[in-house]
């Protein structure tokens, strides 16, 4: 019987020993859960009227580049410059040869003399005509009075007929002879006209030569750099050839392509006679003229000429450029990690929680060598502390700290801990 009763009795004092230790057991104290927060990095907003940046690829030209040719025909005498040199106005470039030079110029001084000597021969040929003229007409009368007597003679049998017609033929030749000299003076105007045009030929090669002379040297025009040399003292040249070519040291330029969307912003900020400058970042700084006379659909060509710096630019390089834009008033710079799509970013509130902020992207701007997106937004105000951080799960309303500011509760820890404080 006490065998039966035993695993019964040992059952029943387990339960009992169980429900002791339950009832006698500690309280453990209640556990209540805490919202998580998400640690952040902030930028205090700080609104200000700034200018976006316009990322601009091109090609640099040199407008004013000069190319020196040959007048004539002949050989080099100096060349005392050489690719790349940067020269001073009034340098000299190159020279031809006085050999080949100065012959032709002779030839049309002794043609211009020549023709001067023409005109003035017929000038006194002229005078000399109206004066024989005079005599001339004098032999006429001269010649009809002895006809008449001789008619008058041989009326009365006192002259044979042979010397009537001596005295006609006398009559004949005195007025062929006035004829020829009346045409004569009637032919001087023209004459004279032909050979002042003669010596206005001569004159214009005599002035062609002269300018040939001028420019068989040429000096720099400007303060420039020399280029594409193409021949060396002693070489033979074309006339018209190509010698070398020489650029103004501040006169280069830069060709980008706007696009279409920021051309109407660009030209209406110039109307107002807004300068805007873009930089390289090396020290180049370029000044925006305006677009080119020529587009496509892609876009039209900037013209911005250098306004400083750029000494190691040269015609045919590429550069990357950021153009100022119009400035856009009460406007933020952030970083693009700052931005939920292109129209949204988050600031914190009085009780740490994220708000959401509708904003317009206007473009970038520099920072420390860093493109920074430029926003602006009827929300936005002084002193906000808006949120940088990227947060994939970012929401209306979610709790955040920023890791600006120490956490809650460090403050007290320290004020508490005198080793925290020594």
């Amino acid at each position: 019987m006490l065998r039966r009763l035993l695993p019964l009795l040992i059952l029943a004092l387990g339960v009992a020993a169980f429900l002791w230790l339950r009832a006698t057991r500690p309280e453990s104290p209640s556990v209540t859960p805490e919202e998580r927060r998400w640690r952040v990095e902030t930028l205090a907003a700080t609104l200000a009227p700034q200018a976006p940046v316009l990322p601009l690829y091109g090609e640099i030209v040199a407008p004013d580049l000069l190319t020196v040719t040959a007048p004539l025909a002949g050989r080099i005498a100096e060349r005392p410059v050489r690719e790349g040199q940067r020269v001073a106005e009034g340098e000299r470039l190159v020279a031809m040869d006085d050999a080949d030079v100065l012959p032709p110029l002779r030839q049309a001084e002794a043609e211009v003399a020549d023709r001067e000597a023409q005109v003035e021969n017929e000038r006194v040929r002229h005078a000399s005509d109206r004066e024989a003229l005079a005599r001339e007409r004098e032999l006429v009368d001269n010649a009809r009075r002895q006809l008449e007597r001789t008619r008058s003679l041989r009326d009365r049998n006192l002259a044979s007929q042979s010397d009537l017609d001596t005295a006609r033929n006398e009559l004949a030749r005195a007025r062929v002879t006035v004829a020829a000299r009346e045409r004569a003076i009637a032919e001087h105007p023209a004459r004279l006209q032909s050979l002042e045009a003669g010596l206005a030929r001569a004159r214009a090669a005599l002035a062609a030569a002269r300018r040939d002379a001028a420019r068989s040297r040429v000096e720099a025009p400007f303060d420039g750099i020399v280029t594409r040399i193409r021949v060396a003292p002693g070489d033979r040249v074309a006339a018209q050839s190509e010698l070398l070519s020489v650029y103004p040291v501040r006169g280069l330029e830069l060709r980008a392509r706007i696009p279409r969307r920021h051309q109407d912003e660009l030209l209406e900020a110039l109307s107002r006679g807004q300068r805007l400058v873009a930089s390289d970042g090396q020290g180049a700084r370029f000044a925006l003229e305006g677009l080119a006379g020529e587009g496509d659909p892609a876009g039209t060509e900037a013209i911005l000429r250098l306004v400083a710096g750029g000494e190691r630019l040269r015609p045919g390089s590429l550069a990357a450029v950021s153009l100022e834009r119009p400035r856009v008033p009460e406007s933020l710079a952030v970083p693009y990690s700052a931005l939920y799509g292109n129209d949204a970013l988050y600031r914190m509130d009085e009780a740490n929680r994220m708000q959401r902020l509708a904003v317009t992207l206007h473009g970038d701007v520099i920072r420390d060598s860093e493109r920074w997106a430029l926003v602006s937004g009827e929300a936005l105000v002084d002193g906000d502390r808006v949120i940088v951080t990227h947060l994939p799960n970012a929401m209306q309303g979610l709790l955040v700290e920023s890791a600006n500011e120490p956490p809650e509760g460090v403050d007290e820890a320290r004020e508490g801990d005198p080793e925290a404080s020594s």
